[in-house]
């Protein structure tokens, strides 16, 4: 099937005049063309279908050698102008300048039913943006990606999504923790799919730049292009826009919160101004409730990324972004009342988001106190997240406080030091609990119903990625697909899967790839 890829983003900003494809600082232009690099034996291992036919690829069209060519780079489709997108960013709370799409190269965008996508291949190769990097991605780090979009997306939460998993035939240097340790691993590319790859760093490049007509033109590109609905004009237009750009941008940390997710390096250029999750880079799902855990060895020790920090470094993101747009505002006022609304709606949201993992949905001045006494609860013994929260619907208003720690008693890692104070703290906590369920106008089975939506059984624990990695690199594909499989309907009860709602085993508290991970990829 021919595809008519659009040119909207490249006709419309400015280019980089050099056509060459060298490392380099590139002003005042959002993108450089370039080509992705030829791989040597491509492979298509995996094809997420759901997203085949989100954006209206035939099964002919996925059976054939041109869409090999394509999802591979092996070959640049006719009217395609493939191109490497330009920012800058804040890293780990530094100002780090130029950084750009360092491993990632622009397809082109298409329409389909009246929706807009740009196809990314992310490995594909160097880019002026690579500073010393290969520009290319390793198969461990794409499946982790691959996986995790979907996975992601089936949960509710926002996020780019991922058509395929290539293998390019190729081998990659790598040192995985950064530690003298370099070896070769086998390469592979993913495509991903994403109204738009436009960040919180694409308007900072501008900014810094002192580049206010540029800044200008990509965010009235922005709004007229994914933003209609924002139809005023002047600074009144670009205050609607930070605005919009705010709420999802909240409404995305409290799925990640609600589902137990730590991006782990929320980096301003890793924040779409879709309010979408992008850039799986160390990323994990909580095992034991620790809202200190980052998994990102980077992160280690100043653990700004930590899972109970990630709506402040939201808000610090828009800070940085709020400066960006001030140029076309010139006005500190508005843009700060969007800000401390910010942090007010999460405080209110986050509260009623927790409430419903608890089949609460009456307002009482209890739950504020409900909630937090919670919290502390799980800090003082190890707890898994998930299966905590889930197992909620088992409560009953008519059980003692007894009768509820037996039922979540399946989440303690280490059940027999559930005694003492801490047993106690959980009896005072569920008698509080039940007391205001009884107070509840749904049913038990209303009830659940609403818990089992918000409450995953199964989620893409790190332990379950690295073992289907280590399968892929011996070329054996099953527990991927199985894990795929999984995770295209996590609140369903899926008895067939019933051995991965258990919580992490003990080989994999440690193990590299199964607790923490680098930014190594």
């Amino acid at each position: 099937m021919p595809i008519s890829f659009l040119h909207k983003f490249t006709a419309t900003l400015p280019s980089d005049p050099i056509e060459e494809n060298f490392t380099r600082q590139v002003n005042h232009a959002a993108f450089s063309f370039v080509k992705p690099k030829i791989p040597s034996h491509p492979k298509l291992l995996h094809l997420a279908k759901e997203v085949q036919d989100l954006i209206g690829f035939s099964d002919d069209f996925v059976a054939s050698e041109a869409f090999l060519n394509l999802i591979s780079g092996a070959k640049i489709v006719e009217n395609a102008k493939p191109f490497a997108m330009n920012y800058a960013g804040h890293q780990f709370g530094n100002w780090a300048g130029q950084l750009g799409d360092g491993r990632a190269i622009v397809l082109g965008e298409i329409e389909h039913k009246n929706q807009l996508f740009t196809l990314q291949l992310k490995g594909a190769g160097p880019t002026p943006y690579s500073r010393r990097a290969d520009g290319l991605a390793v198969l461990r780090s794409s499946i982790r990606e691959h996986l995790c979009s979907e996975a992601m997306f089936h949960l509710g939460v926002p996020t780019t999504r991922s058509l395929s998993l290539v293998s390019t035939g190729d081998e990659v240097v790598r040192d995985v923790m950064y530690d003298g340790n370099a070896a070769l691993e086998k390469g592979a590319i993913v495509c991903r799919i994403a109204p738009s790859f436009i960040r919180f760093g694409s308007f900072e490049l501008f900014s810094s730049q002192n580049d206010i007509e540029n800044l200008k033109l990509l965010a009235d590109y922005t709004i007229t292009n994914y933003y209609p609905e924002i139809t005023t004009t002047g600074k009144e237009k670009y205050l609607a826009f930070f605005k919009t750009v705010a709420k999802k941008t909240r409404q995305l940390l409290l799925h990640w919160q609600r589902v137990g997710f730590v991006h782990g390096v929320m980096n301003t250029d890793n924040m779409s101004i879709h309010g979408i999750t992008i850039d799986y880079g160390p990323y994990g799902w909580l095992e034991d409730y620790n809202p200190n855990w980052t998994p990102n060895t980077t992160d280690a020790t100043g653990k700004r990324y930590r899972f109970g920090n990630q709506s402040n470094i939201a808000l610090w993101n828009l800070y940085q972004l709020a400066n960006a747009l001030y140029p076309l505002i010139e006005e500190a006022a508005p843009l700060e009342e969007i800000l401390n609304d910010f942090a007010k709606k999460y405080d209110e949201d986050f509260l009623e988001m927790m409430l419903k993992k608890l089949g609460i949905t009456s307002k009482n001045d209890e739950n504020e106190k409900l909630i937090q006494q919670l919290l502390y609860n799980l800090e003082q013994t190890e707890t898994d997240y998930t299966i905590f929260f889930r197992n909620f619907n088992r409560m009953e208003k008519t059980d003692t406080s007894e009768a509820c720690v037996a039922k979540i008693t399946d989440a303690f890692y280490k059940p027999e030091e559930v005694t003492g104070i801490i047993l106690e703290t959980w009896h005072f906590w569920f008698a509080h609990y039940v007391t205001l369920l009884n107070k509840e106008v749904l049913s038990n089975n209303e009830r659940k119903t609403l818990q089992n939506s918000v409450n995953p059984k199964y989620v893409l624990r790190n332990y379950m990625a690295q073992m289907a990695i280590e399968l892929a690199e011996k070329e054996d594909y099953s527990l991927l697909n199985e894990l795929y499989q999984l995770l295209l309907h996590p609140y369903a009860e899926q008895p067939e899967f019933e051995k991965w709602f258990a919580k992490r085993p003990d080989w994999a508290r440690e193990k590299i790839g199964s607790s923490m991970l680098s930014c190594s990829s």
